[in-house]
């Protein structure tokens, strides 16, 4: 894929192959190194891919259109909660489909407004609310990132264990939301004009969604129990079946076989175009955890030499670190995959800071949504930013600035319960 993406994206490859080169001159196991390394760039690429699946069989969904459309129509009163709740629910399936599809269908819906002053107004709420209800849901599902790579990087955690705290993590980044929304709700100069009224039948109109979701669950855990493979190597295995047999049912005017044949076809069409059309992202995500593996063992032996104990550290200064270590590096052009895989080997283990898994889990997947809502490198806030038509930058710190304030403190509270009680 190097010679067909762009030179932002070959850099990363290019210091990949630096830090292969400088681990083969510099570690004496540089083999096991560079193994971890292609190990967790795999790893990334079968995740990209296995939840991409999903977001494929999706885009040829009428349900899931209409259920997009119906949270997007939704009055005033409760426009802000219905799109953070969609946000939510559509990136569970969709991952960052879930902001283009729902942001196209928000400015759909605002641009027959006529006063260019409401206009404005709704659909920088509209799309906002969209992108904190996708990144609310980072802290705890097994189908994004965040979890899938702090599991992995923690000793001794489980997504199953660090569930309801997690959950707890979401509600507060949703309710700080929409709170925010509602202090700070801009005043018109002219009142708006009465709308019609709209169909309210929700599990109805989200019943599909709610379907996919359940489905999900229920398999996932279900194949957990069976077998004892970690959850996310269950959801890479069962996500893309779940995509083709959807695929077969959308074509409702064709027979089974004709069906399973469509639904090969689709699959064909996924590996061959969809997929490489994603290689720009691909090529991002694989490389900053190729990076970030590498890095961190190459960075030990200098952590060590500085003799710097964070063990001897209190575990809330150390989780608080973290925490906002993420967001800043967000800043800084640092995606969270290469900042959390750089830096979390580095950490003394949940046992010797005193804690459980659950506490590093929680702060890590925090902090990642916390950057996923303001950084101007990550594809939530740039998604936002290309709808709203303002800068990546400006997405990220003036209209979710505040948020992340407020968020992030009331997050590093629940951090601190989490690490004494949990």
């Amino acid at each position: 894929m190097f010679a067909h993406v762009r030179w932002s994206r070959r850099a990363f490859v290019l210091i990949g192959i630096a830090m292969m080169a400088l681990a083969m001159i510099t570690l004496p196991d540089w083999q096991n190194t560079l193994r971890d390394g292609l190990q967790r760039a795999a790893f990334i690429a079968a995740f990209f891919t296995a939840t991409a699946s999903i977001r494929s069989a999706a885009s040829g969904s009428a349900s899931i259109t209409e259920c997009g459309n119906f949270l997007a129509n939704q009055p005033p009163g409760r426009r802000y909660l219905a799109l953070t709740l969609g946000g939510h629910l559509f990136g569970l399936i969709l991952s960052y489909g879930a902001i283009s599809l729902l942001s196209t269908l928000a400015t759909n819906s605002t641009s027959s407004e006529p006063d260019p002053e409401i206009r404005r107004h709704r659909t920088r709420r509209m799309l906002v609310a969209i992108q904190r209800g996708f990144i609310s849901a980072l802290p705890w599902t097994p189908l994004g990132f965040a979890m899938a790579i702090s599991t992995i990087l923690v000793p001794g955690a489980r997504w199953i264990d660090a569930l309801l705290p997690c959950l707890v993590s979401a509600f507060i980044m949703v309710i700080s939301g929409w709170a925010l929304d509602t202090i700070f709700k801009p005043k018109l100069s002219t009142p708006p004009p009465r709308r019609d009224k709209i169909d309210n039948n929700w599990l109805q109109q989200l019943r599909p969604l709610l379907i996919l979701l359940s489905l999900l669950v229920v398999l996932s855990t279900a194949l957990h129990a069976l077998t004892g493979v970690r959850t996310v190597g269950i959801m890479m295995s069962v996500v893309p079946a779940i995509a083709l047999v959807w695929a077969a049912i959308q074509a409702t005017d064709l027979s089974l076989g004709e069906r399973a044949l469509h639904s090969a076809q689709r699959a064909t069409t996924f590996a061959t175009v969809e997929l490489p059309a994603l290689r720009s992202e691909l090529v991002l995500l694989t490389m900053a955890g190729f990076i970030g593996a590498v890095g961190a063992d190459l960075f030990a032996p200098v952590v060590s030499a500085s003799g710097i104990d964070l063990s001897q550290a209190p575990a809330i200064i150390v989780l608080l670190s973290v925490f906002w270590l993420i967001p800043i590096a967000g800043q800084l052009g640092m995606n969270p995959i290469l900042a959390v895989s750089l830096f979390a080997p580095l950490l003394p283990t949940p046992i010797e800071l005193g804690i459980s898994p659950t506490a590093m889990i929680v702060t890590i997947t925090g902090g990642w949504a916390v950057a996923g809502a303001t950084s101007p490198f990550t594809a939530s806030t740039l998604l936002m930013a290309n709808f709203g038509g303002v800068s990546g930058r400006y997405a990220g710190l003036v209209w979710n600035g505040g948020y992340a304030v407020v968020s992030g403190g009331l997050l590093s509270g629940w951090i601190w319960v989490v690490s004494v009680w949990g």
